[in-house]
């Protein structure tokens, strides 16, 4: 029997696939092995804080923008047209009614007064003798009815240049405070020239828009708490006197007035302002704060914290995510309408990188703000 020769081919071949095949079967073990690992690994567990929900009262308000008007306000205008003879206003300087605040040159119309009441006490005089000369039968009743015609035609005429006069003296109408006058010293003016704006301003209306589907929710008497920008970390207030009873067509809002006192002087017409209607009833709401809701477009949610005790007996908190009914906001709360229970404990920081299950660690060193007016410092 002849024996076949391997040549050394043979043996790098056969060496190199026992090499692979150790090789791959270390690779295998390997991966079994981190692959059972795996399954025990578990990554470290999120700081976050944490607070107990409880029920708080609630003053449910409507949240509402509107401007500021003033009670009186007009521009007043020349009737006649004239030269400017005097005036007796500073701009911005407080007014009375009736105090006269621009005289347009009246020197004709006062010749003519002068002339005029002549006219009638002459004609008094006359209708006097002829009244006397008639009761004793001494004239005719004629001429004492002339006498009378005359006496009302000249009485008249003194009236009418009195008239005259007082379309030409511009007078305040109402007690206000003087805008900036829109004349000089010495300029003509044509009849319904503006002359200056008067405001009153110890009071204001304040013209609030409110959405339909919540009018049944105000009622005059109700508080409307409202801020300016002009006055960051103030807050004003006022009470609703009036209710438009037409819809806009165009917005489906209802026009709101409310009357606010303004003896300060702080608040201007035309001012824009943010404004709560404050509803007389008071609720009780689960309040978190605004840091503690998840939002997204399927639906708010926040993570109640759990205890969840491992097969080795270890204890660990865990988080579930709960989907909730948000109601009003107010400061940095948000009034939880469904969905939680008294006493349960949830995220109040760090809810974006949770997930439902996951691991976490409770720190309460530093919480969140949750408060129901914030004053933040100004930047």
């Amino acid at each position: 029997m002849k024996h076949k020769i391997r040549t050394p081919m043979f043996y790098v071949i056969a060496g190199c696939t026992a090499f692979v095949g150790c090789l791959v079967l270390y690779k295998a073990i390997a991966i079994s092995i981190a692959i059972a690992q795996s399954g025990k690994f578990a990554p470290p567990p999120d700081a976050i804080s944490t607070m107990k929900v409880t029920l708080e009262e609630w003053q449910p308000s409507i949240d509402v923008v509107g401007s500021l008007e003033a009670i009186e306000g007009v521009t007043i205008s020349a009737e006649e047209a004239g030269r400017v003879a005097s005036i007796n206003f500073e701009p911005g300087s407080e007014v009375k009614r009736g105090v006269v605040l621009v005289q347009l040159d009246v020197s004709v119309e006062q010749a003519g007064l002068r002339s005029a009441e002549a006219a009638a006490k002459l004609a008094k005089l006359n209708f006097d003798r002829l009244s006397a000369l008639v009761s004793r039968k001494l004239s005719p009743q004629a001429d004492l009815d002339t006498a009378a015609s005359e006496l009302d035609q000249a009485v008249a005429a003194v009236n009418e240049m009195k008239a005259r006069i007082a379309r030409k003296t511009i007078v305040a109408p109402f007690d206000g405070k003087t805008g900036i006058r829109e004349v000089s010293l010495g300029e003509y003016v044509d009849a319904g020239q503006a002359v200056v704006p008067l405001f009153r301003v110890d009071s204001l209306y304040l013209n609030l828009a409110v959405p339909q589907q919540v009018i049944d929710r105000v009622q005059p008497g109700y508080t409307v708490r409202f801020t300016v920008d002009g006055y960051p970390g103030e807050s004003f207030s006022g009470q609703v006197t009036g209710i438009n009873p037409q819809v806009d067509p165009s917005t489906r809002n209802v026009r709101v007035q409310a009357t606010v006192n303004n003896d300060q002087g702080k608040l201007r017409p035309g001012m824009f302002v943010s404004a709560n209607v404050v509803q007389p009833e008071v609720r009780k709401y689960i309040t978190v704060p605004a840091t503690a809701i998840n939002y997204a477009p399927y639906g708010d949610s926040v993570y109640v914290i759990e205890k969840q005790t491992s097969p080795d007996g270890v204890e660990t908190l865990t988080v579930r995510q709960q989907f909730v009914q948000t109601g009003q906001t107010r400061g940095d709360q948000v009034a939880i309408i469904k969905g939680l229970k008294p006493g349960e404990e949830i995220a109040t920081s760090g809810v974006f990188k949770l997930r439902p299950g996951a691991a976490v660690q409770v720190d309460n060193s530093v919480q969140p703000s949750n408060e129901a007016n914030p004053t933040p410092a100004d930047i």
